[in-house]
C-alpha cells in the first residue's frame, strides 16, 4: 500500500490559517471522532446504561485497541494493552523488570530522558530501598555505561527536546549481554516512525496515545510486555481489572493472563472510542512512509531554517536517520520567538531552556506548511518580533 497524504490530511480538523508543527506534543482532532465520542455518549452510556460494558464491548477496548496499536510497533496480538497514563505504565514496567532481575538494584537511564520517567523510577527506588539506585549518564554515554550491575535499562528512543534517536536494537542487546532488562519509552516513536519490539527483542514498552497517535488530551497510555515474560511478570499496581477473574472478587490478588494482568483500573471508555476513531486514520497509511516522507519534510525545514535565520541553532541530529520526526533549534530567548510564531499561525512549543521545538506528522503536515513556518520564521527573526513583553510571560504550559 503507498500512503496517499492527501487523503490522510482530509481525515483531520485542522484549523483554516494554522500551521500546526505541534503534533509531537498534543496530535489534532481526527474528524471521525467527535462522531465517535457522541455516538458512544448517546447511543451507548445513553442508551445501553451500564449494559454498555458488555453490549458495546467496553471491556475489550484496551485489548482490541492495544492490537492495533500493536501493529504499529511491531508487537504481537495479545501484547499491547491499554489504560492509565504513560507514569503509570512506566512505573508498572519498571518496577516488573526489577522483580524478575531481583538480584540487580540500578536502573540506568540518561539526561535527555522525560523528567517524569525518571521520577517515576527515583520514587520506586525509594520505595523498594536505599540499596537501589537510578544512574543517569550523556545519552551518547548509555552503551557504555551498561555493566553487570544494571538490572533495568530505561529509555526513551526518542529524546523529547533534541529528537535525537537511540538505536533500539543495539542497546537491547548490549543490555541482555550484560544481564538487564530493557524499558522502553516510545512517547516520540509510536506513529513518528517505525518499530518493531520484536525485532529489538525488547522486554517491556510504554507509551502515549495523544501525541502522534491523535487520541486527545489525555488519552490513555500502552504497555507491552514480551512474551516471554508475559506470564512471569508481575504488576507492582495489582489493580482490579489485572485480576485473572475480576468479577468474582476474591480478596486476594491473581494475576490475569500475560498482558491483561497490566491493567489497572477501570477503561476510559470515551477516551479510547476517540483513539479508536484515530486509529482508523492509520488504516490508510503505511509507517515506513511516513518515515520517509517526515525526513523529507524535516530535512527541509533544517535547511529552510539555517539559511534565513542564522541565529538559530540546530539541536537535532542533521541526518534523518538518527533522529525521530520533530525538530529543534536553540535560542536564548527561545520562549518568546514561540510565541510570536503561535501569533502569527505557526504552532509549536517551547522547552526549557533555550529549546524551540517542531514535530513533522506526515499524516496531515505537507512542504507547504514547511514553506509557510520557515518564512514565518525568518520574519519573526529578522524584525525582531517576539521582543514584546506580552511574548515573554511565560504560561503555565509551555
Amino acid at each position: 500500500m503507498t500512503t496517499d497524504f492527501t487523503a490522510t490530511r482530509a481525515m483531520f480538523h485542522l484549523p483554516e490559517g494554522v500551521v500546526y508543527l505541534d503534533g509531537n506534543s498534543l496530535g489534532p482532532m481526527p474528524k471521525a471522532a467527535a462522531a465517535r465520542v457522541e455516538h458512544t455518549v448517546t447511543a451507548e452510556w445513553g442508551d445501553m446504561l451500564i449494559r454498555g460494558w458488555n453490549l458495546a464491548g467496553w471491556m475489550a477496548q484496551p485489548s482490541r485497541i492495544g492490537d492495533r496499536i500493536g501493529r504499529l510497533i511491531g508487537a504481537p496480538a495479545g501484547t499491547v494493552v491499554m489504560g492509565d497514563t504513560l507514569s503509570i505504565k512506566v512505573y508498572q514496567a519498571l518496577a516488573s523488570a526489577f522483580e524478575i532481575n531481583g538480584s540487580r538494584r540500578v536502573v540506568l537511564s540518561d539526561t535527555g530522558n522525560f523528567p517524569s520517567d525518571l521520577y517515576m523510577a527515583e520514587g520506586l527506588c525509594r520505595t523498594l530501598g536505599p540499596e537501589y539506585r537510578l544512574v543517569t549518564v550523556a545519552p551518547e554515554a548509555v552503551a557504555d555505561a551498561i555493566d553487570d550491575s544494571v538490572a533495568v535499562l530505561m529509555l526513551t528512543e526518542v529524546d523529547y527536546r533534541t529528537g535525537r534517536k537511540h538505536d533500539m536494537a543495539a542497546l537491547t542487546a548490549k543490555a541482555h549481554a550484560a544481564g538487564a532488562l530493557t524499558v522502553w519509552d516510545l512517547a516520540h516513536s509510536a506513529g513518528a516512525l517505525p518499530v518493531d519490539l520484536t525485532a529489538a527483542n525488547a522486554d517491556f514498552a510504554v507509551g502515549c496515545t495523544y501525541k502522534y497517535l491523535n487520541s486527545g488530551p489525555g488519552g490513555p497510555a500502552f504497555i507491552y510486555v514480551a512474551p516471554h515474560h508475559a506470564e512471569t511478570a508481575r504488576p507492582a499496581l495489582s489493580g482490579w481489572l489485572g485480576h485473572e477473574a475480576p468479577f468474582a472478587f476474591d480478596l486476594s490478588y491473581r494475576a490475569g493472563r500475560g498482558v491483561e494482568r497490566m491493567r489497572v483500573g477501570t477503561p476510559p471508555v470515551l477516551q479510547l472510542a476517540a483513539l479508536e476513531a484515530a486509529m482508523d486514520v492509520w488504516d490508510m497509511a503505511d509507517i515506513h512512509d511516513v518515515r520517509a516522507r517526515s525526513i523529507e519534510l524535516t530535512d527541509a525545514f533544517i535547511t529552510g531554517v539555517e539559511a534565513s535565520c542564522p541565529t538559530l541553532t540546530l539541536a537535532s541530529p542533521r541526518d534523518g536517520t538518527l533522529r525521530g520526526s520533530q525538530v529543534s533549534f536553540r535560542h536564548a530567548e527561545g520562549y518568546a520567538i514561540m510565541q510570536a510564531l503561535i501569533a502569527l499561525g505557526v504552532i509549536g512549543d517551547f522547552r526549557a531552556p533555550d529549546i524551540l521545538r517542531f514535530g513533522f506528522t506526515p499524516l496531515y503536515t505537507t512542504m507547504d506548511d514547511v514553506t509557510r513556518a520557515t518564512t514565518i520564521l525568518a520574519e519573526v527573526m529578522a524584525g525582531n518580533l517576539w521582543d514584546r513583553p506580552e511574548y515573554k510571560a511565560k504560561a503555565l504550559v509551555t
